[in-house]
């Protein structure tokens, strides 16, 4: 695991998300939005409770799909402008970190324990304590729950073609950095058992912008590199092809651009 040489303090890290990319509810793609639906197909087999957690939840686009296939939705964020998102699509919200909830809803910390799935979308790179902060999503998750998790690869093509331009390594808001088997063994340190773990992908929008750092290049956006190559990965057979090529090599040799995981709480 590679952490931050210099550690944020918390008047840093509060400044920084404080309007961090949430001045209104941001566009998401409509791919992203099937995919959503795949991950909640898959999550499916794990619905005891009905109650789904979302950590470092954003605007609150993967709740409100998971919340209109009968899930009971609980997120937590930083950024009080992504709370008023997330409140006005009637999420229920933290805000501030799960281990200390400063502002939570009425009766969250009862439901400890009592959650079918925890899912981290591209949030412990943002932490200094990213065991610790596994540990208490392995307080919330019930026996026998799932934690998904995506981070960004440490390990990646662009990171060792790029070397220090590479815009992922970003202080202060990337504070640790993994590849698959430093994650699985933050997992394990922190109590869960691995099911699988991968690398895949590569981010387009993030090379252009570490090559070209003046560029105006919005990740995310209708007009990103990501989204274009994506929309023909979609729609034409030739670009579908070589995605698939692409992942399995990445996977064969751990090189993709991001991280995806699956944990449980619990033996396997």
């Amino acid at each position: 695991m590679v952490f931050a040489e210099r550690i944020p303090t918390e008047e840093e890290l509060s400044s920084f998300y404080s309007t961090y990319s949430y001045s209104s509810d941001p566009w998401v793609s409509p791919i992203t939005l099937k995919r959503y639906h795949t991950l909640l197909d898959e999550f499916e087999r794990y619905r005891l409770t009905g109650r789904i957690l979302d950590t470092g939840c954003g605007a609150g686009h993967f709740l409100a799909v998971a919340r209109e296939r009968g899930w009971e939705v609980f997120g937590n964020e930083f950024s009080p402008a992504a709370v008023g998102i997330c409140e006005a699509k009637g999420i229920s919200m933290v805000h501030g970190a799960l281990g200390s909830p400063s502002k939570a809803p009425e009766g969250f910390s009862a439901l400890e324990g009592g959650f079918d799935v925890v899912t981290s979308f591209e949030v412990l790179e943002h932490v200094n304590t990213p065991v610790d902060d596994l540990k208490v999503l392995h307080r919330y998750l019930r026996d026998g729950g799932l934690l998904y998790v995506t981070t960004p690869n440490f390990n990646a093509f662009a990171r060792r073609w790029l070397g220090v331009q590479y815009n992922v390594l970003n202080y202060p808001e990337h504070l640790s950095y993994f590849t698959s088997k430093t994650l699985d063994a933050a997992a394990k340190h922190a109590g869960f058992s691995r099911l699988r773990s991968w690398s895949e992908g590569v981010s387009l929008s993030r090379i252009a912008g570490s090559r070209t750092p003046s560029a105006e290049i919005r990740i995310g956006s209708k007009e990103a590199p990501d989204e274009r190559l994506r929309q023909r990965t979609e729609t034409q057979w030739f670009w579908k092809f070589v995605k698939r090529l692409a992942n399995s090599a990445f996977r064969l040799t751990g090189t993709g651009s991001g991280l995806k995981a699956y944990y449980r709480k619990g033996g396997a």
